[in-house]
């Protein structure tokens, strides 16, 4: 044998060996992320210092859309990578790749072919994780759930923002109840998506993990400097904002016992993590609720823009999709 390949055949054998027969297989469908790779790495490698264990991706669907660059440019090499340093087998369906794993984690790109990727997974049983954005539209994600629903079939989704430390304190009471909250991130845009689906969705998941539900309209402007502001109205006169800020991501919750800095980034491993766990048990940690209304209020936001900043009913947006 060519010593590199024998080199690289014995070390993908040392982590096979750390890894347990009861490990949970994991699918990944759509490499065009680096959360593939990313993900992997936490899940495959026991020396990892972040290492989440109790499963392992070992197959994967490409996928890719053409009419996205940063999509169909990246899925050959985060296929090399998978395959040679991780031993992933690459199925030319979802569903070969369902008859041979566990469960499944979409990981496209592209919010738009992800409700076309979970009708194979749905059908076939698989507890499911859809990576951020959960769809294309608000009208796809409801149809993912009505799905998912109809097939008793665990279905989850969120942005890596949602875990970070301090955000998940604050949800979990560390101020109270959080009477106005401010968050930011990056926002680049996308023109096939809505403008928050894209990469907004990130600040916009770390203001309603403090929020929670509830948010009755939502209006859109601009900040001094030109960038994207949204400000959500939540019962009891509760106020919500998401600004656009290509320098991180941040941001601050006030509540009845006082404030706390939330929206900051710590890793993958969090969320990685939370979706192992819920992969093996089928328990969902966030209702399809609250995921359906953070999509509705991102939606109300370009609703809100084509009508000049005017307020926007999250109840008008979600009848609008089916709701």
């Amino acid at each position: 044998m060519i010593p590199g390949i024998l080199l690289r055949v014995t070390g993908l054998l040392a982590i096979a060996s750390t890894l347990s027969a009861a490990d949970l297989r994991i699918g990944l469908v759509g490499l065009d992320t680096s959360h593939v790779t990313a993900f992997t790495k936490l899940l495959n490698d026991p020396a990892d210092k972040n290492h989440v264990p109790g499963a392992r991706v070992v197959a994967a669907f490409k996928g890719g859309s053409p009419d996205i660059e940063s999509s169909h440019t990246r899925v050959e090499g985060y296929t090399k990578e998978l395959t040679e340093k991780w031993g992933v087998q690459i199925y030319d369906s979802i569903e070969e790749l369902c008859r041979n794993v566990d469960a499944v984690m979409i990981e496209s790109v592209d919010g738009r072919p992800h409700l076309e990727q979970a009708r194979p997974v749905i059908k076939a049983k698989k507890p499911l994780f859809i990576d951020k954005p959960l769809a294309g539209s608000l009208r796809d994600a409801l149809e993912i759930f009505r799905l998912a629903r109809e097939a008793g079939v665990p279905v989850f989704s969120a942005s890596s923002l949602r875990y970070g430390k301090n955000t998940q304190a604050v949800r979990e009471g560390s101020i109270g109840k959080v009477t106005r909250a401010e968050t930011f991130s990056p926002c680049s845009l996308e023109p096939h998506h809505p403008d928050l689906f894209w990469y907004g969705i990130h600040g916009v998941e770390s203001l309603f993990t403090v929020m929670g539900t509830g948010c009755e309209t939502v209006k859109r402007g601009t900040t001094a400097d030109g960038k994207i502001e949204v400000t959500g109205t939540w019962a009891e006169g509760r106020t919500g904002t998401f600004r656009e800020n290509a320098k991180g991501y941040g941001g601050k919750a006030w509540g009845e016992k006082g404030e706390a800095e939330v929206g900051a980034y710590d890793g993958y491993h969090p969320l990685v993590a939370v979706a192992v766990k819920f992969l093996q048990t089928g328990v969902v940690p966030v209702s399809a609720e609250e995921t359906t209304e953070i999509l509705a209020f991102m939606e109300a936001a370009d609703e809100s823009k084509r009508q000049n900043g005017a307020p926007v009913k999250i109840k008008d947006v979600l009848k609008k999709a089916g709701g």
